[in-house]
């Protein structure tokens, strides 16, 4: 949180969305970059807190198969699932809404990789640009309409393309975001889709998150034109011993911390 904002829950809509979440990560990207960059690393695809690689879940399809393939990343912070998927042989290309952050892709690899600055829910492509898709805690969580996210990616993947999209597990939101057992109490009701606002003296929006139930994120991903292939939960592996927010070994050994959507173009 922003040392001048304050948290709530009201409604937020797409325009105060996308204005609060670029001027968050235009904000703190230096800071998110410094704390997270090793787990990251530079050039790793990590789908979650929980550490869940690419390398080995195999999400997007077999590392083999990927050379040659058009993947466009979305909410992609300094590009290192990108730098991962070309280092397989594939021509991916790294969308964020947040400039400073792409800033920092360029600082990694010195702009060896596709970069652009543009909203998820109004792609720059024309439509049947990609073979596949994904996005690792990005745009989905902290945008107000995700169908219009969806079917923007619908669009500019080809025909059986397919999308694969991590986000914050739905069931955390009855939880406190804390990672002690403060965290492991229900302080909210699940099914309140209220936004989680934090917002200046002023009342704007300085950040914004989006709360889906499971259910929704299900009949989000069918309004959009895919089919749910899986649903992945990661459990918390014994030799991840950091925290990460509200995420941490204690609340990951008991309940999910991530959910990820594996979805095929219809």
């Amino acid at each position: 949180m922003d040392d001048e904002s304050t948290a709530t829950r009201r409604d937020a809509n797409t325009t105060e969305s996308a204005r609060a979440n670029r001027g968050w990560w235009d904000r703190n990207a230096d800071d998110y970059q410094v704390e997270h960059g090793t787990f990251l690393g530079d050039d790793r695809f990590v789908w979650c807190p929980e550490g869940l690689d690419e390398v080995e879940a195999e999400l997007l399809g077999p590392a083999e198969d990927l050379a040659g393939k058009d993947v466009l990343e979305i909410g992609a912070g300094a590009a290192q699932c990108s730098r991962w998927l070309a280092d397989q042989g594939a021509r991916p290309v790294a969308l964020d809404l947040s400039h400073r952050q792409l800033q920092h892709a360029l600082r990694i690899d010195g702009g060896k990789l596709p970069l652009v600055e543009a909203d998820a829910g109004a792609l720059p492509f024309l439509d049947g640009s990609f073979d596949l898709a994904c996005s690792a805690y990005g745009a989905l969580p902290f945008v107000a309409d995700p169908v219009r996210v969806l079917r923007e990616v619908h669009r500019v993947l080809r025909p059986g393309g397919r999308f694969v999209f991590s986000v914050t597990h739905p069931v955390r939101w009855a939880f406190p975001d804390e990672p002690g057992p403060e965290g492991l109490s229900v302080s909210a009701s699940y099914f309140d889709r209220t936004p989680y606002v934090e917002q200046d003296d002023e009342g704007r929006a300085v950040y914004v998150e989006h709360h889906r139930t499971v259910g929704d994120r299900v009949r989000d991903v069918v309004a959009g034109g895919f089919r749910l292939v899986d649903l992945v939960e990661p459990e918390w592996p014994a030799w991840n011993t950091q925290e990460w927010g509200g995420w941490s070994p204690l609340r990951g050994n008991l309940i999910p911390g991530t959910a990820i959507f594996v979805c095929e173009r219809v």
